[in-house]
């Protein structure tokens, strides 16, 4: 009775073991399809992409940093230069404790503070470099003991990087610029403008001056480099290369030995000098005292020499010649003169009688002459040659303001030059428009007398006064001034000349130039007031003195410069040009309370003139009494 029933059991435990093997070879099966399908996908379907990968892993793909171009002088003087140097760099993302790893590195190589204090600036303005720079320059013997303990140090390197440098320094910073480390405000413009990846790898960019305006120049263009690596990341080969091309040097208008005896002529004194070549607007000279070390800036300004520049009462990082905005005084006057005659209102033998003052009609208020007891008779040759006040407060009278500004500003007072550098100010040539919207105020008559000796609200840099007396000694043709007279260009390996740009030409009479003209000839002659700093010269020049008011002296009062404390002295002026028959140079020279533009101004010229003419080396202007 018990026998089938057993078969009855084994037969079922048999079908259940074929179902489940089924089961288990249906889902064997179903992995492998799966594992299959996987292999397919990415072996076959998706090759080329993981392929490419894999070339990733093996390959690195590295940017070239092109050299930089170089400046120089026009007789080949090198002004800006580069040089390799080993930096000791930091990635702070790859270190655990930064404090201790720059105390430790400390032990190996000097670190300053302020180099710490530089690093943290790096470090907080820009955000795109992983690896920021806490001591450039490293010594061989620095470099050799870093590398000896290198295996300590996650994530700091030694890299050899290309630097810049500025071997004459504070002579030329404020014309040359500097380069610093390129921020985040950099990128965006330089994405913004299509530029970016030509940026790749480079750490620097052009600030100021020439190095920021002529950047695009003397960036060059990145190269490329390939390099096959290990399973560690070490390169084994170069795959492929394209080479960088370096950027474009730059041959400058500036006379380097000229920019030099310009600023040994100053002295102490604090001022700006620019010297042009009148017949084509060539920058020979440009001075702005004091000056900078723009090598400071190169890799990031340390705390230290920040605050000593930026807190200076000299303010030396103010460029002076460019950004510095003065009354222009009696170097005014000649371009009045030729207002005067042109619009009618005066003629070469209209004379006035000078009593030393002038009484504005309708008011109480009397405008002095610089001369007590006045000049006599004076036309409008001798309201030059004795730079009459009073002859010139009549003439705006006479004028009025609408008629002087409309004038005058075909000399570019008030507007920009169209200098090859950046940052230039545009002056203030003043006008009713201007004061109401700037004031809220109306016009008033004493308010164009003060403009008509070159006070008031008139303003104007060194910049400005040099254009404008360039158009007086071209016959109206107007240069638009510049500081680079020639680009070679390495990657199309051709040499461009900056050519000549002719801005316009004034519609003003030859005779009436020619009259102002012989009256500036003659301020450098005995009874001029240039004629002290003039005496004795081998050439001819021509020019006009000025003296700029910094405090209001009250009505009744003197103006004494030895009870004055020595920043409230008024700003000397001149302005010059020689030979005066056929000009090669002209300059405007400013001294900050220097005090009569004859005294300081003028001889500071004559020396600058010597140097230029005669090759005579200057001795310092000395600051008399303090």
């Amino acid at each position: 009775m018990n026998e089938p029933v057993e078969l009855h059991n084994r037969l079922h435990e048999l079908r259940n073991f074929y179902v489940r093997l089924a089961i288990c070879v249906f889902f064997v099966l179903l992995l492998f399809s799966i594992l299959f399908g996987r292999f397919y996908y990415l072996q076959v379907v998706r090759s080329e992409h993981y392929t490419t990968l894999a070339e990733a892993n093996r390959i690195s793909i590295s940017p070239i940093t092109p050299n930089r171009g170089l400046i120089f002088d026009r007789n080949g003087v090198v002004l800006a230069q580069n040089y390799t140097a080993y930096t000791l760099e930091i990635v702070p993302d790859q270190v655990e404790n930064l404090e201790a790893t720059i105390s430790q590195l400390a032990t190996l190589i000097d670190i300053t503070p302020e180099d710490y204090s530089r690093f943290k600036k790096l470090r907080r303005e820009n955000t795109r470099f992983k690896s920021i720079p806490i001591r450039s320059r490293l010594t061989d013997i620095e470099v050799a003991r870093f590398a000896e303990n290198r295996f300590r140090f996650s994530g700091v390197e030694v890299k050899a990087r290309l630097l810049r440098h500025y071997p004459k320094g504070e002579s030329v910073s404020h014309f040359i610029g500097y380069i610093n480390r390129i921020n985040d405000t950099d990128l965006k413009q330089l994405s913004e403008n299509s530029r970016l990846d030509n940026y790749r790898g480079t750490l620097h960019i052009g600030r100021t001056g020439i190095e920021k305006s002529y950047e695009n120049d003397l960036h060059g263009m990145t190269g490329v480099e390939q390099v096959e690596t290990d399973a560690v990341g070490r390169p084994v080969r170069t795959l492929s290369r394209i080479p960088p091309i370096a950027g474009s040097d730059l041959t400058l208008t500036i006379d380097l030995g000229l920019q030099q005896a310009a600023i040994q002529a100053f002295g102490d004194f604090r001022g700006a000098l620019i010297a042009m070549d009148p017949t084509n607007g060539e920058v020979l000279a440009f001075v702005s005292k004091p000056g900078f070390d723009p090598n400071l800036f190169t890799d990031g300004i340390d705390h230290h020499n920040w605050r000593l520049l930026n807190e200076s009462i000299d303010k030396p990082l103010i460029n002076r010649a460019l950004r510095g905005v003065y009354p222009p005084g009696s170097t005014f006057k000649p371009f009045m003169a030729l207002a005067g005659l042109e619009l009618g209102k005066r003629t070469p033998s209209y004379a006035i009688r000078d009593q030393g003052f002038f009484n504005l009609p309708g008011s109480s208020h009397r405008f002095r002459d610089w001369k007590p007891g006045g000049h006599g008779y004076v036309d409008l040759h001798k309201s030059l040659v004795v730079s009459c006040d009073t002859y010139y407060y009549m003439l705006a009278n006479d004028l009025g303001i609408t008629a002087i500004h409309e004038f005058v500003k075909q000399f570019g007072f008030g507007q920009l030059t169209g200098i090859d550098i950046p940052g230039e100010l545009g002056g203030l040539l003043p006008s009713i428009e201007w004061k109401r919207r700037r004031f809220n105020q109306s016009w008033f008559p004493g308010d164009t007398i003060s403009v008509g000796i070159g006070q008031g609200f008139n303003l104007a840099t060194p910049l400005q006064l040099t254009f404008a007396t360039m158009l007086i000694t071209n016959d109206g043709k107007a240069f638009r001034p510049h500081f680079v007279k020639q680009i070679k260009d390495h990657q199309h390996n051709q040499i461009k000349d900056n050519f000549v740009d002719t801005r316009y030409q004034l519609n003003i009479k030859q005779a009436y130039l020619d009259i102002v003209k012989q009256a500036l000839r003659d301020v450098t002659l005995p009874g001029g007031t240039g004629a002290r700093a003039a005496a004795g010269a081998t050439y001819s020049f021509a020019g006009k003195t000025g003296t700029s008011q910094v405090v209001n002296i009250k009505q009744g009062e003197r103006y004494v410069a030895s009870k004055l404390d020595e920043r409230h002295r008024d700003h000397a002026l001149f302005t010059a040009y020689a030979p005066a028959e056929d000009p090669r140079i002209v300059l405007t020279v400013l001294v900050e309370n220097g005090g009569s533009g004859g005294s300081t101004a003028a001889p500071i010229a004559r020396k600058v003139l010597d140097y230029f003419f005669l090759g005579i080396s200057p001795e310092p202007m000395e600051i008399l009494a303090k």
